[in-house]
């Protein structure tokens, strides 16, 4: 089934900053989003090839594929009025 919202966090391995961004987003996405969502969280460690494909200048990134347009937000997700916004949850 696909989910209205389809987001990828892109982390660097278990840094506290990927830490708290994977926290901050997961608790977000539950509470605005639940069950309309599909995040996939990517280590460019483990995964460098994805972060070639995106062209990842910062991290940690969340890219918000659907609903379109994409939207990129850098740092750790902690300013939750931030995220909502460009999530396009908030004007």
């Amino acid at each position: 089934m696909v989910k209205e919202y389809c987001l990828r966090l892109f982390i660097t391995g278990s840094t506290p900053n990927s830490v708290r961004a994977i926290t901050n987003i997961r608790e977000i996405c539950e509470t605005y989003l639940k069950d309309r969502y599909d995040l996939e969280i990517i280590d460019v460690y483990q995964q460098p090839e994805m972060a070639k494909q995106e062209q990842i200048i910062a991290l940690p990134l969340l890219i918000k594929k659907l609903p379109a347009p994409e939207r990129r937000l850098i740092g750790d997700l902690s300013e939750t009025e931030k995220v909502l916004r460009g999530l396009g949850l908030k004007s």
